[in-house]
């Protein structure tokens, strides 16, 4: 290794606007006049006169209004949850059932079964909306599903 690379050179700091001798005097290399020749001013977004970055791109995204908060049973989820010792659901099943025992989440306003999986137990479920399929296994087990109309 050399000397002089484990040496720092040390460059004068060029300091701008200290009058015509130092070459950097006057305009201190910012051109005439003009917003850029200003002190603190950033122009942000702007690319001189191109669209902006912002504007090209896609708005993207939309909030619904009316949103739709119906929690959606399988009737293998409802097994599931009868087998459960810890849930102590006898013989009737319902949307406060449900938010009571912490199975689903309280934002839901309606509930919906659909007939996906099988169901051994012969329940009393009472729902907004059923599945034909849902209808026709849960009777075939002995068990009984009422529709809420709201």
């Amino acid at each position: 290794m050399q000397l002089s690379s484990l040496i720092k050179i040390n460059k004068k700091k060029i300091r701008v606007g200290r009058g015509i001798g130092s070459g950097k005097g006057k305009t201190s290399s910012r051109g005439h006049k003009g917003q850029k020749s200003r002190s603190g001013v950033a122009i942000k977004s702007f690319e001189g006169g191109q669209m902006p970055l912002y504007r090209r791109l896609p708005k993207r995204g939309f909030k619904s209004l009316n949103k739709n908060f119906t929690a959606i049973l399988n009737l293998s989820k409802i097994q599931n949850i009868l087998d459960k010792s810890q849930n102590n659901i006898k013989n009737s099943l319902d949307l406060k059932i449900l938010k009571e025992k912490k199975l689903i989440n309280k934002k839901f306003l309606k509930l919906k079964i659909l007939g996906t999986g099988e169901i051994k137990k012969n329940i009393e479920i009472s729902a907004h909306f059923a599945s034909k399929q849902a209808l026709s296994k849960i009777e075939k087990a002995g068990g009984k599903i009422s529709i809420i109309k709201k």
